[in-house]
């Protein structure tokens, strides 16, 4: 199960708690790490150092996370700070403005895509085929953990829902509507992706 930021978590990192610390990094490094990667044209090394800044940042501006409006959820505020440092390595760095401008634009089109979520439903060999792989790749690292989390436990890992529901101390039929809310918002990502990305990837 994934930790939660709560106040209570926040007072003991803001206190210092190296515990508390550390449970934040365990928690978003991977996600934090993926979600930025496209966005600096899969740089790692700019990758890497983005990251490392954001959570930094993160530590040192954590009294303006707020747990109850984030309903004990950080990384959209993570990522919050991540955009801003991927803004100053692309102007440090000269890349080009059109993908910074993409992204800002992607960021848009995703958060209306995620609030009216399609139904029709996701061909369970799109994960997995060869000829799509970077554009999945892609689409996973911009999903929110916990998605990315499911569809990798059950299309990577080939997880039973049973499994998963032990692993994360879920019921079965909770894993299966994560699941179907993750593969819709695989979808949507997708398809957004696949018309506005294609160049980028190539």
């Amino acid at each position: 199960m994934q930790p939660i930021f709560n106040a209570a978590w926040r007072t003991d990192a803001l206190s210092g708690d190296p515990g508390a610390v550390q449970t934040l990094a365990d928690a978003v490094l991977q996600p934090l790490y993926a979600f930025c990667l496209y966005r600096v044209a899969r740089n790692r090394h700019l990758c890497e150092e983005v990251v490392q800044e954001t959570l930094l940042r993160a530590l040192r501006d954590l009294e303006h996370y707020e747990p109850e409006r984030a309903n004990n959820n950080i990384f959209p505020w993570l990522t919050g700070l991540a955009r801003n440092e991927i803004h100053r390595v692309l102007v440090r760095e000269r890349a080009a403005v059109s993908l910074e401008s993409l992204w800002a634009k992607m960021d848009r089109d995703l958060f209306s895509l995620y609030s009216r979520l399609e139904s029709e439903p996701l061909a369970d060999d799109l994960l997995v085929r060869e000829e799509t792989r970077e554009l999945v790749n892609a689409t996973m690292s911009q999903l929110p953990p916990h998605y990315r989390e499911a569809l990798e436990a059950k299309y990577v890992s080939g997880q039973s829902v049973s499994a998963m529901a032990r692993s994360l101390s879920m019921s079965e039929k909770a894993v299966e509507s994560q699941l179907t809310r993750a593969r819709k918002a695989f979808r949507a990502t997708f398809l957004a992706l696949s018309r506005n990305l294609q160049t980028e990837l190539c």
